[in-house]
């Protein structure tokens, strides 16, 4: 799924938010910190990393891409 953002960056956790993959930060911050999100193929455990057009996000079967 491709997720189109206006500004220069968005955090993790709002992405994860937006894209409806958790409907709320607490979920977000608990997927992320048990492992579960990975950024460009590699794990992330930082919920407020940047993430900028190109980025892919995969989470719970699902990828996303910012565009």
């Amino acid at each position: 799924m491709e997720i189109k953002i206006t500004t220069e960056y968005i955090k993790l956790d709002q992405l994860l938010k937006f894209s409806g993959a958790v409907v709320t930060g607490s979920e977000a911050k608990e997927l992320i910190s048990e492992n579960k999100v990975s950024v460009n193929g590699e794990i992330c455990t930082m919920r407020r990393k940047k993430l900028r057009i190109g980025d892919v996000v995969s989470v719970g079967g699902n990828e996303y891409t910012i565009i």
